[in-house]
């Protein structure tokens, strides 16, 4: 329940008429200088494919996170485009706030899903295939039986294979009409077309027990 301050601020920023405030919205209360989300959201990620062209570029190691040095190297680049010239300290102290915000295990890294939480919710992908993560050994099987040649990466075509058999098995989560899309941004991730499998499994493979 909403206190008449609380439902007036609703009001007066939320765009929405479910009660809510977006991260986005959220932003634009904050001084300029601070709302560097806003640009992150706004300015550098349109899509889910966007999102997963710019964690290709930042997990340069391809550790499958982005650690503290990455991160702050993220903020760095995004907030130049913005021409907001900031001083280190600064800095360290955005990326400081960015993980405790986003880093749900506290392990002083970001994964691939922690990070997506910035994207609109009608743009990421991957809300919808946390109900189809396999555990490690399923996933081993599914991407030997899609990798039909065996050349250790899927192509774009052993992709659409694999993703309209998901769709089919996953009708609650998935709409194969959505194949493209799907397709789309899990293809950024690739490497020149080729998928690999450390790849794939930030989208389908979830933690080994």
């Amino acid at each position: 329940d909403l206190t008449p301050e609380m439902k007036a601020f609703v009001d007066q920023y939320g765009k929405s008429t479910d009660g809510k405030i977006g991260i986005v919205e959220l932003a634009q209360v904050l001084p300029t200088e601070e709302n560097f989300l806003l640009f992150f959201r706004c300015q550098q990620l349109k899509s889910s494919e966007d999102f997963m062209q710019t964690w290709r570029k930042y997990d340069s190691d391809h550790s499958g996170f982005i650690d503290s040095e990455e991160l702050k190297s993220f903020l760095k680049d995004l907030l130049q485009k913005a021409n907001k010239q900031i001083e280190d300290s600064k800095l360290t102290e955005y990326t400081e706030i960015m993980l405790r915000m986003f880093d749900a295990n506290n392990d002083g890294k970001l994964e691939l899903t922690e990070l997506a939480r910035l994207l609109p919710v009608q743009e990421n992908f991957l809300i919808k295939f946390q109900g189809v993560k396999m555990c490690a050994k399923e996933f081993n099987n599914a991407f030997e039986m899609y990798d039909q040649d065996g050349n250790g990466y899927i192509d774009e075509n052993e992709l659409d294979a694999l993703l309209k058999d998901l769709c089919e098995k996953n009708k609650k989560e998935l709409d194969i009409t959505n194949l493209a899309t799907y397709k789309k941004s899990i293809m950024a991730l690739s490497d020149g077309g080729k998928l690999y499998r450390a790849e794939l499994a930030l989208i389908l493979c979830a933690e080994e027990n």
